[in-house]
Order: C-alpha cells, then structure tokens, then sequence
C-alpha cells in the first residue's frame, strides 16, 4: 500500500485537530472502531499508516492479479483485495490481495481476517511505501506464519510489471525468493495458476 505512517488532523469547525493515541499507544482494537479514519488504514507497529493516491500501475495490477487468483483458486479457498491482516494486537497492515481459507469469509460486513486464516499476501510496491513492501510488511507477515508472498513492481524504460515470488522457510521462518516472473506468472504452488502479465497493457 501507498501511505504515510502518521496520523492525520481531524477537523472541527474549520480548526484542525490531531488525534491523541492513548498512553500505551495505538491497538488493532482502536484501528478497527475509531471513526473517521481514511479508508484502508493500516497499523504498523501501533502507528496508524494512511493511504495516499495510487498510480494507475497500482490499481491494474490489483485487478489482474485478483481476476487470474480467482480462476484458479481450489474450491476450499477464497480471493479478496485491501483487507485487513490481524497479525498481533499492534499490526494489521492491509495487503493488496490476499487468499485466504474459504472458512475465514463470515459475512459481507467483515472488515479483516485473522492471519491465520491467509495463505497468500501480495503487496504491488509504490514509491512511497517501498520500505514497508519490500521489507517491513513481508517480515511480519513470515514471521506470522503467511506461507507465500509476492512482490510486484514496475520495472525497466517502458514499466513493466515483474512479480517476486517467496515462500516461508519453516526453519528460519523467513522468505526465500522462488522465482521473478515477467511477461508471464505461472506457478503450481499455493496452486497451479498462469497469468498473462503482460495484459496490464490493454487495461
């Protein structure tokens, strides 16, 4: 996600105000029931992240990716886009597409889903967020026990999508990259996929 790890000034007839985080900081508990917040915020260790203007790269990849995970996801899992994680009290970043257990889909008003219940995170890097997509955001999320990640970002004179594959090590419960995919993404782990990455161009 693109977003600025701070708080925002809340306004009040006409005068600006900052909200105040309690003593012992912001919880995923505040996140999820404070009103007024800017769609998709995140929390990163208990700091509020907002999230600013996307590029069109971001957007289409978004799109892409979730259209060919969905017809290729098993049966017994689900696809979804900029929900919530709850890693821990303190962390709930917000992937930009996720695949979780088809179990973890409870209702059409649910806002987030216990890490546990993911499979899949992906974050498509922009520039302003880069620090926690390439590094802060995967290194939770395989300390969490999220079994595969992929990186995507633009890359060369004429932008091309290229997307990093990881996989969790179970000994060093780290990521190891598996794989750099352009022009084409097609894995047979979590599942057998192929997806055509080079239709960003006609979107």
């Amino acid at each position: 996600m693109t977003a600025e790890p701070t708080t925002r000034p809340k306004t009040e007839g006409g005068a600006k105000r900052w909200p105040q985080p309690p003593q012992d900081g912001w919880t995923v508990d505040d996140l999820l029931t404070l009103p007024d917040l800017p769609p998709h915020t995140e929390m990163i260790d208990g700091s509020l992240v907002f999230v600013s203007p996307q590029r069109r790269f971001h957007s289409a990849m978004i799109f892409l990716l979730r259209s060919g995970l969905r017809a290729s996801v098993p049966p017994d899992l689900r696809v979804d886009s900029e929900m919530a994680v709850v890693i821990d009290a303190r962390n709930c970043p917000e992937p930009d597409v996720l695949v979780v257990r088809k179990d973890a889909v409870r209702s059409r008003t649910q806002t987030s889903y216990p890490v546990a219940d993911v499979l899949l995170a992906v974050e498509v890097v922009s520039p302003d967020s880069e620090s926690r997509d390439r590094d802060t955001k995967p290194h939770k999320y395989a300390a969490a026990g999220i079994q595969h990640f992929w990186l995507v970002e633009m890359e060369g004179e004429d932008d091309h999508a290229v997307v990093r594959v990881y996989e969790r090590d179970p000994v060093t419960k780290a990521y190891t990259c598996t794989g750099v995919h352009r022009d084409r993404l097609k894995l047979s782990v979590p599942f057998a996929l192929d997806i055509d990455l080079t239709a960003i161009d006609e979107m």
